[in-house]
């Protein structure tokens, strides 16, 4: 009878009840559960296999160049990296209020690593988030304009509540970018947030983006309530090759 529900379990997909049932089988512990602790512990287990599996296939979607989680954070003095206010970001405020995050700093303090960080919770708590290097996409949506596919690739953007522009301003933006950014900033203005890291700082961002229309219309609903990280110190790659 337990080899037959066992079988019933996998083939409806309840891979967690599975697995509990038969781990408490194995362990000849069955009758050391009344029937509503069996029901339960069944239940629960089921529940959690489910957060972990939706949580995991969250996480490999969004793509993150980097394994990078918060615990992990180093917070120190020299980075003027603010316990508490990485804390009230993960809170996820933001997310809910579609207000950005500039994260700058030279090469190699951890910029990436923080805003994928960020964004790994994000998905720990249940957000669609996807990952992109700016130049990567900015190329990607060019090439979607060349074969048609150009709306579908913004709106499959537009449906997360937050994407992570990494490495802005490797490039000054030609005519074409200039104008994709803008539509990205403002679809998602008041609607979805953004978490965007750069090696320069904000003030400098005019001269990547040029055209003092475009320019002035992306920074303003960039920077507008936006959370403000400025990393100091040196670069975390050569203290780890240290």
């Amino acid at each position: 009878m337990n080899s037959i529900t066992l079988q019933k379990l996998k083939h409806l997909r309840f891979y967690g009840m599975h697995d509990a049932f038969k781990s408490i089988i194995e362990t000849g512990k069955l009758d050391n559960y009344s029937l509503d602790q069996l029901v339960s512990h069944l239940i629960e287990s089921e529940w959690d296999d489910r957060q972990n599996r939706r949580i995991e296939r969250t996480i490999k979607y969004a793509r993150f160049k980097y394994k990078a989680q918060i615990e992990n954070i180093v917070f120190s003095d020299q980075r003027e990296l603010n316990r508490d206010q990485i804390h009230r970001l993960t809170e996820f405020e933001f997310i809910k209020k579609s207000e950005n995050i500039l994260i700058t700093g030279s090469t190699g303090v951890g910029k990436s690593y923080l805003a994928t960080a960020i964004g790994h919770q994000a998905c720990i708590e249940g957000y669609r988030v996807f990952y992109f290097n700016t130049n990567k996409m900015l190329a990607k949506l060019k090439m979607a304009k060349a074969d048609g596919s150009y709306l579908k690739e913004m709106s499959r953007i537009e449906k997360h509540p937050l994407i992570i522009l990494d490495d802005f301003g490797l490039q000054v933006l030609d005519k074409q970018n200039r104008m994709t950014l803008l539509e990205i900033i403002e679809d998602r203005h008041e609607k979805g947030a953004i978490i965007l890291t750069s090696q320069l700082p904000v003030n400098q961002w005019y001269e990547v983006i040029g055209e003092k229309t475009v320019a002035d219309a992306i920074m303003d609903r960039l920077v507008h309530n936006a959370h403000r990280l400025e990393l100091k110190g040196e670069s975390m790659r050569r203290k780890r090759n240290k």
